[in-house]
């Protein structure tokens, strides 16, 4: 008894004369545990790193080079072009430059209409599934379907659909509703700005349906009853509760939609192949055709780089746009 007293004694005056050594194990501890959510991280950045920055890093080095057919065993004793490739490429005054600018304006024109058409699709089924009715749940699936296809089979199943000779498109268009005087070449031509809109659009309005689906799901039914006994009508409720209420919801959609459409090759390669029509010639395959046909991978790294510049500069002149009118709607 006599002796443990001062023990004990001894020991909590050592406690409270060095606090860091009992502090020191806690500090290391939170330090562990702090560190082990970007340890966990690290494979994943390191795969990134792997499969898309080295590549990128890659390309924007070859777009210096004069990359052709003769340098492709050791592409590194490619002559250095400096800015070569990328005075070519913005030459509009020259063969390259100019169809580089068609390609561009066709890709702006493309992508501004099917992600218009995307989002109005896709919301307006995500609205008109929200009240409860029988088979609900079927049509939300049947909805998803484009989606949920593997592209090139969905893409191939289109190809068939718009033959010339025994294609259902013109089958229903010319020989059941005759709204055509002859059937068309939809995949050749003019039509074939049609075809692809067509395809894209089919395949795309059914995310811009899943994610505003999602998004009406955080929207309180409350509002829609006060609006209701307030007199407020169908179109009423969706333009001053539904829209504003799917602002931030809308904002990432339509970011997403663009880079998507924008950067899409799949579509058109599959459905037009290595050639596509002037109508429909997309910037993505036409950098595939400036590099792997014409065999001059530096001006298709050029190429490249400059669409990596635009997307880069039209998403971040969005998204401070879209930040400034969030701060000026919750001022």
């Amino acid at each position: 008894m006599t002796t443990t007293a001062p023990t004990e004694a001894g020991a909590a005056a050592v406690r409270e004369s060095s606090p860091g050594a009992a502090r020191g194990p806690r500090r290391t501890g939170r330090i562990h545990r702090a560190a082990l959510p970007y340890l966990l991280l690290l494979p994943a950045l390191l795969l990134e790193l792997l499969v898309h920055l080295l590549p990128m890093v890659i390309g924007i080095v070859m777009s210096f080079k004069e990359l052709t057919q003769f340098y492709i065993r050791d592409w590194g004793s490619a002559p250095w072009s400096g800015l070569g490739n990328y005075r070519v490429s913005v030459d509009f005054h020259a063969p390259v430059g100019q169809a580089l600018l068609h390609s561009f304006l066709v890709t702006v024109g493309f992508t501004l209409l099917s992600v218009g058409l995307c989002w109005l699709i896709g919301t307006a089924a995500a609205i008109c599934m929200q009240d409860t009715f029988r088979g609900r749940g079927l049509l939300r699936a049947l909805f998803l379907v484009p989606y949920a296809l593997p592209v090139y089979a969905a893409v191939i199943t289109w190809v068939f659909m718009f033959q010339h000779d025994n294609g259902l498109v013109n089958h229903v268009l010319h020989d059941q509703l005759h709204l055509t005087g002859e059937p068309s070449f939809w995949l050749i031509g003019d039509n074939s700005f049609v075809a692809l809109l067509t395809v894209s659009v089919w395949k795309g309005w059914p995310f811009a349906f899943l994610i505003v689906m999602a998004g009406l799901q955080n929207i309180p039914t409350e509002l829609y009853e006060a609006a209701a006994l307030d007199g407020a009508g169908l179109w009423r409720q969706i333009r001053h509760i539904t829209l504003p209420s799917l602002r931030p919801v809308n904002q990432v959609l339509v970011l997403v939609l663009f880079l998507w459409t924008f950067n899409d090759f799949n579509t058109p390669y599959v459905l037009f192949g290595r050639a596509a029509p002037q109508a429909a010639d997309l910037i993505s395959v036409h950098i595939y055709q400036a590099s792997f046909v014409t065999w001059n991978f530096g001006t298709g790294s050029a190429m490249s780089v400059l669409l990596l510049l635009f997307l880069l500069v039209v998403t971040g002149g969005y998204l401070l746009l879209t930040s400034r009118g969030r701060r000026t709607a919750d001022v």
